[in-house]
């Protein structure tokens, strides 16, 4: 079972392709691009915009200064409390896809010279979405922040709490957003980079508790699917219902930020509020 990982094909062509001239098709245009150019891109089709999903140690990488990455909290990993019917086996599978223990990763980092808390969540994770361990680890990492007077950014993509842990996993929410809070209390910053998806329990949440909220482009930002308000209200909803933009108007998001130029603008917000 061990050596069963060494045959896994990755689940990103981008992140494990090793020949970088070899030409993959855009799945929003359809043009033929270079994996190379595309990771020159920040992973972002050159020719449409499409954005690709990013793993989440390496959001870290184009964000964080270099080698300045600690993580936190890395041998925590979830269990089928509740012996949810195949959920031992999803679980192993998601660590093979996301080769990652759980579906966020926590530590502290420098941005532009300044020490940050910071925490990622992982859409190769069962789609980041939030368990027990999930939330645990986030809110160990804000009583961290608050205990030492540092500022966290999160960078937030997930479908929503993990139904396989039921109540455990819904509790996060109050859980997380309590310790949010606390850190607020202490006077420190909190940064939120929403991604495509950002839904579900997350976005009712910590998601959009920041006292900065960004997002990238054409992000997908709610909480229940638009299919399964449709269905609802049996009313079809507005063109661009539920992307970065259309919050962007109401309120809910204070910039969106394109992937190349995020690492530039967080750091001048730190420099800024530090």
């Amino acid at each position: 079972m061990k050596f069963k990982k060494f045959f896994i094909k990755t689940c990103n062509e981008l992140e494990g392709e090793k020949n970088t001239t070899r030409k993959i098709a855009c799945k929003k245009c359809g043009k033929k691009i270079s994996v190379s150019k595309i990771r020159k891109n920040y992973f972002v089709c050159p020719n449409c915009g499409n954005y690709y999903l990013v793993r989440a140690r390496r959001r870290i990488l184009m964000l964080a200064d270099k080698r300045s990455f600690i993580e936190h909290d890395r041998e925590l990993t979830s269990k089928n409390i509740l012996s949810f019917p195949e959920y031992d086996e999803k679980l192993e599978k998601a660590k093979i896809k996301s080769r990652e223990n759980e579906g966020v990763i926590c530590g502290t980092c420098l941005i532009g010279g300044v020490k940050v808390c910071i925490f990622s969540m992982d859409p190769y994770f069962m789609m980041g979405s939030m368990g027990s361990v999930v939330g645990e680890k986030i809110t160990r990492l804000f009583e961290y922040a608050t205990k030492n007077s540092l500022p966290v950014l999160g960078i937030t993509v997930s479908g929503g709490a993990r139904m396989q842990e039921g109540m455990l996993s819904l509790m996060q929410m109050s859980k997380v957003s309590a310790a949010v809070k606390r850190h607020s209390d202490k006077n420190n910053l909190y940064i939120n980079l929403l991604t495509n998806p950002t839904t579900g329990g997350v976005n009712a949440s910590f998601a959009m508790l920041g006292d900065i909220t960004l997002s990238e482009p054409h992000a997908r930002v709610g909480f229940a699917g638009p299919r399964v308000i449709e269905k609802t209200l049996n009313k079809s909803l507005p063109k661009g219902f539920q992307r970065a933009e259309s919050v962007l108007k109401c309120g809910f998001i204070d910039m969106i930020v394109e992937r190349k130029n995020q690492k530039e603008l967080i750091s001048k917000l730190l420099i800024m509020h530090s």
